[in-house]
C-alpha cells in the first residue's frame, strides 16, 4: 500500500478548492446569486470579460444589472480545468459553454451560444482560493433566433423550472430561502 505524502495531499485539496470556486462562479452568474458570484473573486480582482474590462466588483455589478433586468435564462458549464499550482498562486485554464437569451439589434429574442475558455489566475489567501485575475477567451459564438420564449409555461409538465436567486428551487433544497427542509 502506498501512502500519499502531505505535499501531494495538499495539491489535491488545492485543486478541489479551485474547481469548487469555478463552479460557484457558474451558480452565481446563472442564478444571479450575488453572494456566490462575489465569493469566486477576491475584492481586488480584475476581469476582462467581453465588452467589460475592469475590476471584478465592477464586472459583477455590470453583469447582475443586465441580467436581473430580464427574465432570461442562462446556463454555464465548465470543463477541462487545467490547474498549474505555483505556491499560493495557480494558473487555471477552463473551457466553458454558455447558452444565454438575449435580444438582437432588432429587438428579437435570440439564443447566444458561446464557447471559450477562462484564463484565471488564482490566489490562496488565509487558506482560501479565489480568482484574482480573469480573461475570457471566446472560441465560438452563434446567435439563433428563437420562436418560443422560455417562460415557465413553455416547459409544460417539466416542473419545477429554474429561476433567479432566491426563487430557484436550489435555495429551498439548500434551506437558504427561509423555508424548512
Amino acid at each position: 500500500m502506498t501512502l500519499i505524502n502531505s505535499e501531494a495531499l495538499q495539491a489535491l485539496l488545492d485543486r478541489e478548492a479551485i474547481r469548487d470556486c469555478l463552479y460557484r462562479y457558474c451558480r452565481g452568474i446563472d442564478r444571479r446569486d450575488e453572494e456566490a458570484l462575489r465569493s469566486a473573486y477576491w475584492p481586488d480582482a480584475t476581469d476582462r470579460h467581453g465588452p467589460y474590462q475592469g475590476s471584478a466588483t465592477g464586472f459583477i455589478d455590470w453583469a447582475l444589472g443586465k441580467l436581473k433586468a430580464s427574465d432570461s435564462r442562462i446556463v454555464h458549464r465548465i470543463s477541462n480545468p487545467l490547474i498549474e499550482l505555483q505556491g499560493d498562486q495557480a494558473l487555471v485554464e477552463s473551457y466553458f459553454d454558455a447558452i444565454q437569451e438575449e435580444l438582437n439589434a432588432e429587438g428579437l429574442p435570440v439564443e447566444a451560444l458561446l464557447s471559450g475558455r477562462y484564463l484565471d489566475r488564482f490566489e490562496r489567501r488565509n487558506g482560501e482560493w479565489r480568482i484574482i485575475a480573469r480573461t475570457v477567451v471566446y472560441d465560438r459564438m452563434r446567435h439563433v433566433l428563437t420562436t418560443q420564449a422560455l417562460t415557465p409555461e413553455a416547459f409544460g409538465p417539466r416542473q419545477p423550472v429554474g429561476g433567479q436567486h432566491p426563487l430557484d428551487p436550489l435555495y429551498a433544497f439548500l434551506g437558504r430561502d427561509g423555508s424548512q427542509k
